[in-house]
């Protein structure tokens, strides 16, 4: 057993500290989670290994409920780390991020024969660089449920792609491309011949249905299938590439790269690393007071306002059951939330070189320069200078490099979890997150020393130093 523990731990650190380790740990999550079902998949599996159990939020949480938990809600995921007994400091530690990406999701009655091919009639999820999804091999991957309510993952390998039109038949499309979302973004997925005369194709065309195929991947008859979640991913593995392979691409980095973050930082405080600069302090001698807490939720990519999104119920709940398990409840519950801090941890932009003039002119972030502290005076980020100063002494106790980012006056803002939990909840919320270029596109770029990093300030974030 103490072997098996030293095993654990050397593997957790070895991740946490070693860039080509983590690396190659986030390459397994992303090519593991091609949508937020599969997500949250794999990384209960991975607490699972760590030693956390999984609990049924559909049961009443008793005084049997494990110091190191986990719960899955759809594609989104809630852990725990619980002290042994509350005193009148506790607080909630937590660091959320989200599952989900843009995509192209699948309709109801997905294929649609055209002109000799058969089309997935599919809606934009989130806001993509849709030019980004042009001649991609894509694969289809999410969940497929029957009447009985039971719950299939699926996903296929490379079968469809948006092919663009040929520059010969559009002599303007490198000055001025336009893609219409209904139009022109239905992946072409499969060949129906139409030389066999109509009811022959159109035989063909039921054949070669979207859902008769996945059904089929998972297992089930078509007949069982109530309805799906299924969306395109890109199949293109994640590479390494640079002249010292120092940056990453892959899809889904927005916002998976936290996930990952989130995921190293709880695996290396459940095996007993030790945070900080100097590596001396451990979970059990830092945070025996506190609660940590990680949450990963769904449809950040469209507002979040769902069962399984930030501004829907998940977290809240989880924290009040907790809450009521350490005996914190009524008034105590009010004070726990006032003490408690969220570290919203979600992809944010390096500089562009080619592009220096979107971004700011004086707070100029890159790639390979540490994680960022995200601001927006219209509070499009949640960081307040009180937030911000947990952050910073966060990163200066890792002895992790950390830097700004700040939008230009002239570029709108985008948003992430953060404003939405701190409006739910009133709990210091600080933004923070891993520079990207790309951000939104179906490849997104990274440096590989950042993510490592990441982790290991919330590492020292949720060990309290």
């Amino acid at each position: 057993m103490h072997e098996h523990a030293t095993d654990a731990t050397g593997r957790a650190a070895a991740v946490l500290t070693d860039a080509d380790a983590y690396t190659s740990s986030l390459i397994e999550l992303v090519t593991a989670s091609p949508s937020s079902y599969h997500a949250a998949a794999a990384t209960a599996a991975r607490l699972a290994a760590a030693g956390f159990a999984q609990v049924d939020e559909t049961s009443p949480w008793g005084e049997d409920l494990p110091r190191r938990g986990y719960v899955l809600r759809d594609g989104a995921v809630a852990a725990w780390m619980l002290p042994d007994a509350a005193g009148p400091g506790t607080a909630f530690r937590v660091v959320g991020s989200h599952t989900d990406s843009p995509a192209l999701k699948l309709k109801p009655a997905a294929a649609v024969t055209r002109e000799g091919h058969q089309l997935i009639n599919a809606e934009v999820y989130g806001g993509p660089l849709l030019n980004s999804f042009l001649d991609r091999d894509l694969g289809l991957a999410g969940r497929l449920v029957t009447h009985d309510g039971a719950v299939h993952l699926v996903r296929t390998g490379p079968v469809a792609r948006v092919a663009q039109l040929a520059p010969h038949l559009d002599r303007s499309v490198n000055e001025d491309l336009h893609l219409d979302r209904q139009a022109h973004l239905m992946p072409l997925w499969s060949l129906s011949s139409q030389a066999a005369g109509a009811e022959d194709a159109a035989s063909r065309g039921a054949a070669d249905a979207v859902e008769q195929y996945l059904c089929e991947l998972a297992g089930i008859a078509p007949t069982e299938l109530a309805s799906h979640d299924v969306l395109t991913y890109p199949t293109e593995a994640p590479g390494r590439l640079g002249r010292h392979s120092e940056m990453l691409a892959s899809s889904r980095l927005d916002n998976l790269s936290s996930v990952q973050a989130s995921l190293v930082a709880l695996e290396s405080l459940a095996a007993g690393v030790g945070v900080g600069a100097d590596g001396t302090q451990s979970w059990e001698a830092a945070t025996a007071r506190d609660a940590v807490v990680l949450i990963a939720n769904d449809h950040e990519e469209v507002g979040s306002e769902t069962r399984s999104g930030a501004a829907g119920p998940f977290l809240e709940s989880v924290l009040r059951r907790l809450a009521r398990r350490m005996g914190l409840e009524g008034e105590d519950w009010e004070a726990l939330l006032a003490r408690s801090v969220c570290v919203s941890a979600d992809a944010g932009h390096g500089v562009h070189p080619c592009y220096p003039d979107k971004h700011d002119p004086a707070v100029r972030p890159v790639l390979g320069g540490g994680p960022l502290l995200k601001v927006n005076a219209s509070q499009r980020y949640a960081s307040d200078a009180v937030g911000a100063a947990v952050w910073e002494r966060a990163c200066r106790a890792a002895g992790v490099p950390h830097q700004v980012f700040v939008s230009s006056n002239a570029v709108p803002c985008g948003s992430t979890i953060g404003p939405i939990t701190s409006t739910r909840l009133g709990m210091t919320t600080v933004d923070v997150g891993q520079p990207l270029l790309s951000m939104h596109s179906q490849r997104e770029l990274c440096a590989v020393v950042d993510g490592p990093w990441l982790a290991q300030a919330l590492a020292a974030f949720w060990a309290g130093l």
